[in-house]
């Protein structure tokens, strides 16, 4: 099997417990990685910077002794441009997405690059994120997707095709289709995506969960406004325009993304735990 790269990105807001739970989710991986590039995006807290140091020790401490190379930025640029700096650093053409607050299963890197050996054509593999908020023994829904790329691309007409929190992708496939843009905050990844399907790259959706995502109140938030509705219709004016969604799925998608947008938090986060979820 290949070896691969896993990319982090950590700012000043994240829990130093979070952190530390997310990397040593990595450390624990059936198939180690040959190295770990952690962007620190802007200044953090010293409680997060002694996490780092201990992360540093953990992870020399592997048998396999990896690569450890922290980033660190001036200022804060936001998740896309923290991790095209990340890709720079990544010593592999795979690399493991990883946030600073999730649990990979010990076995999620193992089935990833099994997929990869078993089609060598492919540049995106991601899989099903278990939600939780709290701990895992008390998870909640799951995010499956399609699995095989004519579902992928139909449905990347109205949705994100990828989870992107467990996704492993080929470092060459992103630069070529121009890696994260500023242009779509809070899309970045599926704004990447959609320029990577275009670009001829081949996805796959491992049918099984292979990460616990921390989600809750604050997430659900984060994914209604009028600026989040503002980069929707942006990224999906873009679609239109390339001729791959008509002016009717346009339409539809917007008013549905509008009332989604503009609904209460609570009905939001209802509605993603029990119509949006499986």
């Amino acid at each position: 099997m290949e070896m691969y790269s896993v990319l982090m990105s950590v700012y000043w807001k994240e829990k130093p417990d979070y952190l530390l739970t997310a990397i040593e989710s990595m450390t624990k991986q059936t198939i180690p990685f040959h190295d770990f590039v952690l962007v620190c995006d802007g200044s953090l807290t010293d409680a997060l910077t002694k996490t780092i140091d201990r992360a540093n020790k953990i992870i020399k401490a592997m048998p396999t002794h990896p690569v450890f190379t922290v980033v660190p930025l001036t200022n804060h640029s936001g998740l896309g441009s923290a991790l095209n700096i990340g890709l720079n650093y990544c010593q592999c053409d795979l690399i493991a997405r990883m946030d600073s607050d999730d649990i990979s299963l010990p076995n999620r890197c193992e089935r990833q690059l099994k997929q990869f050996e078993l089609s060598p054509n492919l540049s995106i593999v991601s899989g099903t994120i278990i939600e939780f908020s709290k701990s895992i023994s008390e998870h909640g829904k799951c995010r499956k997707l399609p699995e095989n790329q004519d579902d992928i691309v139909k449905f990347a007409k109205s949705r994100n095709p990828f989870n992107h929190p467990c996704v492993m992708y080929r470092k060459s496939a992103v630069i070529a289709a121009g890696s994260y843009r500023k242009d779509y905050p809070y899309f970045e990844d599926y704004d990447l995506w959609l320029r990577m399907l275009w670009n001829g790259a081949m996805g796959y959706n491992i049918p099984e969960p292979l990460l616990y995502m921390r989600a809750g109140n604050s997430m659900y938030k984060r994914r209604g406004g009028s600026e989040h509705f503002q980069s929707a219709k942006k990224l999906f004016s873009e679609m239109k325009q390339k001729g791959f969604i008509t002016s009717k799925q346009y339409y539809k998608t917007l008013t549905e993304r509008w009332m989604g947008d503009h609904m209460p938090n609570k009905l939001r986060s209802f509605l993603y735990q029990k119509l949006l979820r499986n």
